[in-house]
């Protein structure tokens, strides 16, 4: 099988994990249970999922030049991720997100750092990463000009986009016409719907068109050709961080290898849903063979 080439735009942050019995309302103090600091950010997760599925894998993006920066490029390395195109910035600190989980969800808060240095000007750069690969993926933890800028080489180059629409904003109708595959959450799904309020009825249909909108342990629903729901599984939750990078990285993997759009999600579906079972982001990704033991197990394929 001849691996193909997926190449992630976006975001790479060290995770800074707090557990606690209590997540804390504003001006509250309360005790935690355990600290961890774990690799993550978008795009890093989006890419490590592809990568340990069995993609080949490049990713593009910035880091600073601080001690998380050079602990997540050699972690980033390790996974087996291209890590040619990921520059070391000046004055500007590696992202980071605060998580804190309770009761097996979360809340986070990401500073951008570094990852706002990836400008149009260095996504343009990197044009011919772009031009050779199968798919592009993209989040929205990099300045959405940067998203665009993407979009625009990918189209020049007929490579496929998937854009993972997190964290949410207003995208440009220009930008929608030009994506492949759309995959919001729910609540992601209905700020689209509800930023695009001065649109024709057309336009609205034709974004939905585009989106593959994941549902936690509801499942996928796909819009594409009249919708199809795509049921959850059932599993122990451990922790719902980077259930969604999961997806998105299995779907990009899926698709590249040419399973159909229902197929490919069924796929990225079971891959979200085995990730939730262990602490972190990138801790709970699972290989392809691990996917199709547990679909066979669920009598998927």
């Amino acid at each position: 099988m001849t691996r193909k080439r997926i190449t992630v735009i976006g975001s790479i942050n060290m995770d800074l994990v707090t557990k606690t019995r209590k997540i804390p309302r504003i001006g509250e103090t309360v005790l935690g249970d355990s600290f961890y600091t774990i690799p993550g950010g978008k795009g890093a997760n989006q890419a490590v999922a592809a990568a340990r599925l069995g993609a080949d894998v490049t990713l593009i993006g910035c880091v600073g030049q601080d001690a998380f920066g050079k602990e997540l490029v050699k972690h980033l390395s390790i996974q087996g991720i291209h890590m040619d195109y990921v520059r070391p910035v000046l004055h500007q600190s590696t992202g980071f997100a605060s998580i804190t989980i309770s009761d097996g969800d979360n809340s986070i808060i990401v500073v951008p750092g570094a990852n706002y240095q990836v400008t149009p000007e260095f996504v343009e750069e990197h044009e011919s990463v772009i031009a050779k690969s199968d798919i592009v993926l993209l989040q929205l933890e990099i300045p959405l000009k940067s998203v665009e800028k993407a979009v625009e080489i990918a189209k020049k180059h007929n490579v496929k986009v998937i854009l993972n629409p997190a964290p949410i904003q207003a995208l440009s109708k220009e930008l929608v016409q030009k994506i492949d595959y759309l995959t919001p959450n729910e609540h992601e799904q209905q700020e689209l719907l509800s930023s695009a309020f001065e649109w024709s009825e057309q336009e609205k249909k034709d974004l939905m068109a585009k989106c593959i909108v994941t549902r936690g342990s509801k499942g996928v629903k796909i819009f594409q050709n009249g919708g199809k729901e795509i049921s959850g599984y059932k599993v122990e939750v451990v922790d719902t961080t980077g259930a969604g990078d999961t997806f998105n990285g299995a779907l990009a993997f899926s698709l590249s290898f040419g399973m159909e759009l229902e197929e490919a999600c069924r796929f990225a579906n079971a891959a979200a849903a085995l990730s939730v079972s262990k602490l972190g982001a990138q801790g709970g990704m699972p290989t392809k063979q691990e996917v199709d033991e547990f679909l066979e197990l669920q009598n998927e394929r």
